[in-house]
């Protein structure tokens, strides 16, 4: 069996609505600049009430793993680390919610970033679908009715890029601002099991602030380089997450994350400020100056 380049870890639970949509953005055609035999797709099913079938996936033109987590738990990372040790490709993406849509070029923008050196920590930019951060826009009215018929105004898929037009960036500060967390993380192998996976202490549902303490450790490694992609990005599908659902879910979260992050790491948790190098993904090439100093 050929190696693929890339491989892609998904997790997903109970997400039938969510997960085709995310499943054909990670697939060519819909992926561009990127062959299936390119890459491989690990869809790790956390304990779904109908967990997804080969069937459901026969008609994507991509070489799809289905994988039932054997003890399926409220936390992700077991389900995660179990995915990270099946991956065949040189160079792995982890995708910790299954309902992030992807823009067009995203992989294919990964892949071409971390030739840019030996050791990179490659970090998509996170958007959620509807007119405001989705904890505040489902007040206003924004259901899966609603996301559903404002995918339909932007003829998505077969207008990827339109994600943007309809969507809400996660970072105030744009690009180069403070960042959390990536939800799409690519690492080389090597920096995935020199990290050692995601921390199996973070055992709370969802994983709770698993994905920033990851995020984090990852740019901490010796003599790593974050590159950050511009111009592409994951979007998020409502689907009831922990920390999309309400404001008061949200906080509630971040509270005891954070609270949680200190007993375990014996500092605050606290927001990537140094962006690295920000990655133009439609020149392929590094911005340089950064995007705030150009006129």
């Amino acid at each position: 069996m050929t190696q693929p380049a890339v491989s892609i870890v998904l997790v997903s639970y109970n997400m039938r609505r969510e997960l085709p949509r995310t499943l054909l953005s990670l697939c060519p055609p819909y992926q561009t600049d990127i062959a299936r035999a390119d890459i491989e797709i690990i869809l790790m099913d956390n304990g779904s009430d109908q967990p997804p079938t080969l069937t459901d996936v026969a008609h994507l033109d991509a070489d799809i793993r289905i994988v039932q987590q054997a003890q399926p738990s409220v936390s992700p990372v077991s389900a995660i680390n179990h995915g990270l040790s099946l991956a065949r490709a040189p160079f792995i993406g982890v995708w910790i919610d299954g309902a992030r849509l992807a823009s067009p070029g995203l992989i294919a923008a990964c892949r071409s970033a971390a030739t840019l050196h030996p050791r990179p920590v490659v970090a998509t930019l996170n958007y959620q679908l509807g007119p405001t951060l989705q904890f505040d826009s489902i007040r206003h009215g924004y259901d899966r009715h609603a996301e559903d018929h404002l995918l339909d105004t932007i003829d998505w898929p077969q207008a990827g890029y339109r994600l943007f037009d309809v969507a809400t960036s996660e970072l105030r500060g744009g690009p180069e601002g403070p960042m959390l967390e990536s939800n799409a993380l690519f690492l080389p192998r090597p920096l995935w099991d020199e990290l050692g996976g995601y921390d199996a202490a973070f055992v709370e549902p969802g994983g709770g602030v698993v994905n920033p303490d990851t995020y984090l450790r990852a740019c901490a490694l010796p003599d790593v380089q974050q590159i950050r992609i511009v111009g592409e990005g994951t979007f998020h599908q409502i689907h009831g997450g922990v920390s999309t659902s309400t404001p008061e879910s949200a906080i509630a979260v971040l509270q005891t994350g954070s609270r949680l992050y200190r007993q375990r790491r014996g500092r605050p948790l606290a927001t990537m400020r140094d962006p690295g190098w920000l990655y133009d993904a439609q020149n392929r090439s590094v911005i340089q100056p950064p995007i705030s100093a150009r006129a």
